[in-house]
């Protein structure tokens, strides 16, 4: 088999293994011959029941048409789905500790991630405030970013998961152009030969010449003149109340976002369905749903897999494109 795309399936208790199975059972069977899903296969047992998905799972190296899984064990699994449980949030580590080993060994060519809940991570003992700082320590790096991608608006965040106060406090020169830097390397793997950037100011109107604060004029503006000097293609920065609606029109590939609401908010407005996390300045590729574990719907057989579909595809674009 060759080096497949790995899918973790998150949470059991969440909507992670049933949006997985509904997926790759749309897919073809050689499209799932190059999958494999790491998790609990009885939690996957069950989701395929509620989701009328009738494929078999399969062992890692079996041959024949199914859902490929490499179980991984963890005692204490409630075996229900809706519930938020340490035990499912030590699963979660688990599987992507498993998956993050198999892509530095070269053994997964990009990792997909199903959703965790990370009240349960940290009630494991797993102090993380999510998939990207997870991902980071894992693989032994200095920072990462998180990208959101849809095929009107991208955007990619200074900071994430912090309180606005240390959002501001953490969009240093440094950061956001180290930011630019790797918003644009990306754009340019995925093959994009001049892409367009454009800062997302901080305060309203980018401060108005100070009127609003000052941080537009000490942080971002010298970002922005320093990547400019490096012959990127970036402007700003421009008020955030404006330039999502004109990179949504075309006018730019990818917009840097200050903070965690600043970025999302748009791309959930726009592309809530369809949109891809990224995980970028790691070692590894790794993509993921945009959204939650959705305790209150997991198990019923309703959940949406689209996201799913688009994370598959986004995956499938990274392996393809040269490092």
């Amino acid at each position: 088999m060759s080096t497949p795309i790995v899918i973790t399936m998150g949470d059991p208790s969440g909507v992670g293994a049933e949006v997985t199975v509904k997926a790759l059972a749309e897919r073809d069977a050689a499209t799932r011959a190059a999958t494999l899903v790491i998790g609990d296969r009885d939690t996957l047992a069950r989701a395929a029941e509620v989701s009328g998905v009738s494929l078999p799972l399969l062992d890692p190296d079996a041959s024949g048409d199914g859902i490929r899984v490499e179980h991984v064990a963890v005692a204490g699994l409630p075996g229900r789905f809706g519930v938020l449980d340490p035990a499912c949030g030590e699963a979660s580590f688990r599987f992507i500790e498993r998956a993050v080993q198999k892509s530095l060994d070269g053994q997964a060519a990009c990792i997909v991630t199903a959703p965790i809940n990370k009240e349960a991570l940290n009630a494991a003992g797993h102090h993380y405030d999510g998939h990207t700082g997870m991902l980071a320590h894992l693989t032994g790096s200095r920072s990462s970013w998180m990208l959101l991608a849809s095929e009107r608006l991208s955007v990619v965040h200074v900071s994430t998961h912090v309180s606005l106060r240390d959002a501001i406090a953490r969009a240093t020169p440094e950061r956001v152009l180290e930011t630019i830097r790797t918003g644009h390397r990306h754009l340019l793997r995925m093959g994009l030969e001049a892409p367009r950037l454009a800062v997302a100011g901080i305060n309203p109107h980018c401060g108005e010449n100070g009127l609003f604060g000052t941080e537009d004029d000490e942080a971002l503006v010298p970002a922005v003149k320093a990547a400019q000097a490096e012959g990127i293609d970036v402007v700003g920065p421009i008020s955030a109340d404006t330039v999502y609606h004109r990179a949504y029109q075309g006018a730019f590939d990818l917009v840097i976002a200050q903070y965690h609401d600043q970025g999302h908010i748009p791309i959930k407005l726009v592309a809530f369905d369809t949109a891809v996390n990224v995980s970028l300045g790691l070692p590894i590729d790794r993509c993921s749903v945009d959204h939650g574990t959705a305790f209150d719907i997991a198990g019923t057989g309703r959940a949406n897999h689209g996201n799913m579909l688009s994370a598959l595809d986004y995956a499938t674009r990274m392996t393809r494109a040269a490092r």
